[in-house]
């Protein structure tokens, strides 16, 4: 098989920028899927495919993910995945930097002789902009959907989600028939933004990721008593958002002393939300992070005996209830080292690191030997349209993918 240097990365990165314009506009990406814009992006990309010398087939699954097959000497199939759609108002590389660098493997690896069968995957609504639910298409694909979770969904217009699906040609209760595609697969390969600080702070282009986040996500509700902010002595306040505020402060502490895992608290409610009364009721959110399912359950529990505590102290009492839930996912260990050489020798360096937010990866790690590369996010910053890679980093990521797809079809074939 040809060396990465015939990877043609220049291309890939001109071809983000050809994405851009066509779906993006002054405020950033528009590609929400579901959406007439997210079907012009997958109208390029397939055309894009068509042109691709040695693919069997291009073919839209019951869930609505887009296919391309390039077929080995065995059935075996390493897949390369990625997701066009974006959130509103997006950055230029989140979910697309995937499909495209995918799509230049493919062009390269496709014509040549293989081991095994080579795949490429774009997932359907990835993000969950429209309707709240993400990973959509690969959790149909890999049969964790519940199709009565998400059948009463709408969007802010009012439009159900089974109806949004109809107008693409997707039938909500079949969805789970396109596990069918990954009948053959032995790996699944994805390259995307850190969305992270993590190597612009080491100054590193790329990254291996160890696996992602599992995530513990509660509503913390307190209750007191408001009364008038004049006439109620201190001493003898039951002030539900204080209990909230000290006990924000104490999960964020909890979470700085321990290595590499996030707490965050991202709403507040309080009644009556007033400003001549403190507040006797408030409510708030704890999404906590980790890589480790036993640390993740002691950082839950640690957090419950804080607000308990603090509850006690301000003279109010404390609910939780969870909102969500997913166990950490750890990557395959051989692929990851896979990912390392492919990474060293593109970049000279390489370093492990999970990820935070979830990906279709996720999915796919359920089920088969999984991996991700990362390539730096200029700021850590993601979903805005200030998101940003250097070109010559994205190049890199680009010729590391192709590197890694090599050796995973090389191992794949024994």
């Amino acid at each position: 098989m040809r060396s990465a240097e015939e990877v043609d990365s220049r291309r890939a990165v001109e071809e983000l920028k050809e994405l851009a314009e066509l779906t993006g506009g002054p405020d950033g990406a528009r590609r929400v899927a579901w959406t007439e814009t997210w079907s012009e992006a997958r109208d390029w990309l397939r055309g894009k495919l068509e042109q691709i010398e040695g693919l069997s087939e291009i073919e839209t699954d019951e869930a609505g993910n887009l296919w391309a097959t390039a077929p080995g000497e065995s059935e075996k199939a390493v897949l390369l995945g990625g997701h066009m759609d974006s959130v509103p108002n997006g950055g230029w590389l989140d979910g697309c930097l995937n499909t495209i660098a995918a799509l230049e493997a493919m062009r390269v690896l496709a014509p040549q002789q293989r081991p095994v069968t080579l795949r490429m995957v774009d997932w359907a609504d990835e993000e969950g902009a429209r309707f709240g639910r993400s990973l959509l298409g690969s959790s149909a694909t890999a049969g964790t959907l519940v199709p009565d979770d998400v059948r009463n969904l709408q969007d802010r217009d009012g439009v159900a989600l089974p109806d949004a699906l109809k107008e693409h040609g997707v039938e909500l209760d079949r969805m789970k028939e396109s596990h069918r595609e990954l009948e053959n697969a032995v790996a699944y390969l994805e390259l995307h933004i850190e969305q992270g600080p993590v190597l612009e702070r080491m100054d590193l282009p790329l990254g291996v990721v160890l696996g992602t986040f599992g995530v513990e996500r509660h509503a913390v509700r307190f209750t007191g008593q408001h009364a008038h902010s004049g006439s109620t002595p201190m001493d003898v306040r039951r002030d539900a958002f204080v209990a909230a505020a000290r006990s924000a402060t104490a999960f964020r502490d909890d979470a700085a002393r321990r290595d590499d895992v996030r707490a965050t608290t991202g709403f507040v409610n309080v009644s009556p939300a007033i400003v001549t009364a403190f507040n006797g009721w408030c409510e708030m959110s704890l999404d906590q992070r980790a890589l480790d399912a036993g640390v993740l359950a002691d950082m839950l529990e640690k957090a419950k005996e804080a607000s308990e505590r603090i509850a006690g102290e301000e003279g109010v009492s404390v609910e939780w209830e969870r909102l969500w839930r997913i166990e950490p996912i750890p990557f395959s260990e051989e692929l990851i080292s896979l990912g390392d050489e492919a990474v060293t020798e593109v970049a000279g360096r390489s370093h492990r690191l999970p990820s935070g937010p979830l990906h279709d990866a996720a999915e796919m790690a359920r089920l088969m030997p999984t991996v991700m590369l990362f390539v730096k996010s200029l700021r850590g910053l993601s979903h805005t349209k200030e998101e940003d890679t250097p070109e010559e980093d994205l190049e890199l990521s680009v010729r590391a993918l192709h590197r890694l797809a090599v050796k995973t079809m090389e191992w794949a074939k024994e």
